[in-house]
């Protein structure tokens, strides 16, 4: 997809290869419940770039969100002998958690400051930030709006071809940062269900994806091909805007 990929760098001596990386994600993730202080809750933020006058497409900010979070998950600082290693782990070994923010001027600039991975789609960027607690998340990131902003569904067309594709429920009527968090999950287990080669085809793209809101029709396509186990589908914990186990994303290549 022209314009996707990342647009800060990864460290220039990998200290784990790719395969290392993509087996922490091939192997599952979650089982420990979160934590009883709020504060001590882990989660990956997310943040959308939007400018208040001419904001991006929907589609192609989640798009941004959806390659940034899979992207950041086989990032060379997340693997053995990584900086990010200990606090990627903690994430993956407990429930997966992300929160979305927007940020436009200044405060998209001072986000770019703290750590993680920022991916530009056409024009549309978002960043993941590396996972750790809730109460020690940067006070630039901290600062930004969970909610208050969404942005308008986009006529954008079919899928790019020879891309995956993220169908979205448009039923759930999910906020742009609701489903960008989705999207996020949903990049990672597609990424966990393909194999190593597979993957590193991916991230070649820069983990290149359409994200698409399904019609009834093309949502029973994507719940069929889950239920074959030609998919991989988010089930949402509930704890924000849709019912628990509500299946919010079908990811397919």
């Amino acid at each position: 997809m022209p314009g996707a990929g990342p647009i800060d760098g990864t460290v220039d001596s990998p200290l784990s290869t790719f395969a290392e990386r993509h087996a922490v994600l091939a192997r599952g993730y979650g089982g420990r419940a979160d934590r009883e202080d709020p504060a001590d809750v882990l989660a990956m933020a997310v943040v959308l770039h939007i400018p208040k006058t001419d904001p991006p497409p929907r589609s192609s900010l989640l798009e941004a969100a959806a390659a940034a979070a899979v992207a950041l998950c086989l990032d060379e600082r997340v693997g053995p002998g990584g900086e990010w290693e200990d606090r990627f782990l903690a994430w993956t070994g407990s429930r997966i958690r992300k929160v979305a923010r927007r940020a436009r001027g200044a405060h998209w600039t001072a986000a770019q400051d703290v750590s993680g991975l920022t991916v530009d789609v056409s024009g549309a960027q978002a960043r993941a930030f590396v996972p750790g607690r809730v109460g020690d998340l940067d006070p630039r990131v901290r600062r930004l709006q969970i909610g208050g902003t969404d942005v308008p569904h986009d006529a954008v067309g079919a899928p790019t071809p020879g891309v995956p594709v993220l169908w979205i429920d448009p039923a759930l009527e999910m906020t742009v940062g609701k489903a960008a968090a989705q999207v996020g999950h949903a990049s990672m287990l597609l990424a966990g269900a393909m194999t190593p080669e597979q993957c590193q085809d991916w991230a070649d793209t820069g983990f290149a994806c359409s994200v698409r809101d399904a019609d009834e029709q093309q949502w029973r396509r994507a719940r069929a091909l889950v239920e074959a186990g030609q998919a991989v589908a988010v089930r949402d914990a509930g704890f924000t805007e849709v019912a628990p186990g509500s299946m919010t994303v079908v990811a397919t290549i």
